[in-house]
């Protein structure tokens, strides 16, 4: 089963906070709310979930493949 959400941790501060993540696309921007950063997907990654979540992004979880969403 897919999950819908997702911690996201601050490489910058370290902040968390849990997010619902889109069913049907990659996000590649989100702001920091503990410090205002704005994280954007490392390289290799389609999104922020699957570079800083704990859970990677429902079209990556669905297919087990990293690469799905390029």
């Amino acid at each position: 089963m897919v999950q819908i959400e997702s911690t996201l941790t601050c490489p910058r501060c370290g902040h968390r906070s849990t997010e619902q993540m889109p069913t049907d696309a990659c996000r590649f921007y989100y702001a920091c709310k503990g410090c205002g950063e704005t994280l954007k997907p490392l390289p290799g990654d389609c999104c922020v979930f699957c570079s800083y979540g704990t859970v990677p992004c429902p079209p990556v979880q669905a297919s087990q493949r990293r690469d799905q969403c390029r």
